[in-house]
């Protein structure tokens, strides 16, 4: 069997495994372990562990219609990576989340700078290694801050590290970078016209629960669409920054989408609801801190390669 396969395979199933230990194990006891709480809602424990799978069955499908790509080594180096991102995200998602700030939407969205780890721990060191420090992170970094688990979110942040990655799939990194830009501009724009026809969508659980989402809210995927295009430009001669933000764009949209509109499903949200309370307000700002942090990390990463002669 070819060890390419089995490597990513290992992982993946790696993922299932812990998902599945702590939703059907410790996610149904109310009692934390430790600084822990993994409680896990039981009403709807089976779609919630259905769309873990469905993410997981989404990295194996890109894996297996690339796999001759060198993207997708996963070797001693990589599993330590993965380690490292998984614990830093952890710790700073729950330094970030919810207890400090709090951002009014239709369920649990807290600013998070934190963000930015799988988006370059994917850039850096690959899809594999980016999914598995998103996912499992926020899984941890979750379980830390005593709220109880929502295991689909942290499938989608693996997905916004796991596609920030998929940049290794390009020989040529310049020319997949407009098509990324025009595939996320187009989502962007999409869900702000969607936030202007449902004005009544409202905050939901958070403080001025009654009142609609605000505008500032529903444009903020806009905000940060411009400063990572910005980004973009302004470092045109630095390809790997260039490169990391722009992919960084495409995989928390898609990896906070695939989360948000998981809810139709879990929680009965209406698409319209799930966009706008649940999407816009998580995604926009996770935008502008990939505009701002992913560049520092990824200069920082250059400057240590450089220093050790790598």
């Amino acid at each position: 069997m070819d060890k390419k396969f089995v490597s990513v395979l290992v992982a993946v199933i790696a993922v299932l495994a812990i998902f599945a230990v702590i939703m059907f194990g410790l996610g149904s006891s109310q009692t934390p372990f430790g600084p822990f709480n993994f409680a896990v809602d039981q009403a709807t424990l089976i779609p919630r562990f259905v769309f873990v799978v469905i993410g997981l069955l989404i990295v194996l499908g890109v894996y297996l219609f690339t796999r001759e790509n060198a993207a997708w080594e996963v070797g001693t180096r990589q599993v330590v990576y993965m380690a490292i991102g998984a614990a830093l995200y952890a710790i700073f998602s729950y330094l970030f989340n919810g207890t400090v700030f709090a951002v009014p939407s239709l369920s649990q969205v807290a600013l998070r700078p934190a963000i930015a780890i799988p988006m370059f721990f994917g850039f850096a060191f690959g899809p594999v290694v980016g999914f598995f420090s998103g996912a499992v992170g926020n899984l941890f970094g979750d379980a830390l801050t005593g709220f109880g688990l929502s295991p689909q979110w942290s499938i989608g942040n693996g997905l916004v590290g796991f596609v920030s990655g998929l940049v290794f799939l390009f020989s040529d990194r310049k020319k997949s970078l407009n098509m990324v830009l025009y595939v996320s501009g187009a989502l962007a724009v999409l869900a702000v016209i969607l936030f202007f026809l449902n004005r009544d969508v409202t905050n939901g659980m958070y403080f001025a629960a009654t009142e609609p989402v605000s505008l500032f809210a529903g444009l903020t995927i806009l905000i940060g669409f411009v400063l990572v295009l910005a980004v973009r430009f302004i470092f045109a001669k630095n390809e790997e920054i260039a490169a990391a933000v722009t992919w960084a764009l495409l995989g928390n949209i898609l990896g906070i989408g695939f989360a948000a509109l998981s809810d139709i499903w879990i929680n009965n949200y209406s698409p319209a609801a799930a966009v706008v309370g649940e999407f816009l307000p998580a995604a926009g700002p996770n935008l502008i801190f990939a505009a701002i942090l992913v560049p520092l990390l990824v200069a920082a990463y250059a400057a240590v390669q450089r220093q050790s002669g790598r």
